[in-house]
């Protein structure tokens, strides 16, 4: 009778078929071949799912990062409502730009932002007093205003008493000018009632 290699090392489920140094055919547990009890393939089995688990990215936070996800939100909130705020105030604004930062949750957060507001001195002093009353309105118009916004609306407010007092010094003149009219006009009534003496 013959049997083939293959017969004899799958000759029962725990043990194999060797042949030892002097070549005489035996039997020995086989490692590989080892059947497990129901409780070691539970063991095992809840050993390789907490391995996947450790290796597989967690989609839940911590509560450290969902505290700094719940501040960058609400820093988001109050930047871009300042930003929005200077954008309706009035004033020439060009696009608002923000700063951003990434949270533990992947998101992008917007964490500061500005808002260019131009001023242009006008053609006449209550055009300027316009231009720099919208910029001051722009720039103090978020809750709470930066240094910066104080710092453009400061600027303005100084553009705007410079024309005010160009519009003072301007709207004198004519008053001015009748003033000494009217005064030139008294001085000739007083000459012309003055008697004067022809015989001189």
């Amino acid at each position: 009778m013959e049997i083939g290699l293959n017969t004899l090392y799958n000759i029962g489920s725990n043990y194999s078929l060797k042949l030892n140094e002097e070549e005489v055919l035996v039997y020995e547990d086989d490692p590989l071949r080892k059947t497990e009890t129901p409780d070691e393939k539970k063991l095992r089995l809840e050993e390789e799912k907490k391995e996947l688990e450790k290796s597989q990215p967690s989609d839940e936070l911590s509560e450290d990062e969902e505290r700094l996800v719940s501040d960058l939100q609400s820093r988001d909130t109050e930047v871009r409502a300042h930003e929005s705020a200077h954008q309706t105030g009035g004033a020439s604004t060009g696009a608002a730009s923000f700063t951003y930062q990434q949270g533990p949750d992947g998101k992008m957060y917007a964490i500061g932002g500005e808002v260019s507001i131009s001023f242009q001195a006008g053609s006449t002093p209550q055009e300027t007093i316009a231009n720099a009353q919208a910029v001051i309105a722009s720039a103090l118009a978020p809750a709470d205003p930066s240094g910066q916004d104080m710092a453009v609306a400061s600027s303005a407010m100084v553009m705007m008493m410079k024309a005010q007092q160009q519009l003072a010094k301007e709207s004198q003149e004519p008053l001015d000018a009748k003033e000494a009219y009217s005064s030139l006009q008294n001085d000739e009534k007083k000459v012309s009632h003055e008697p004067f003496d022809i015989s001189a």
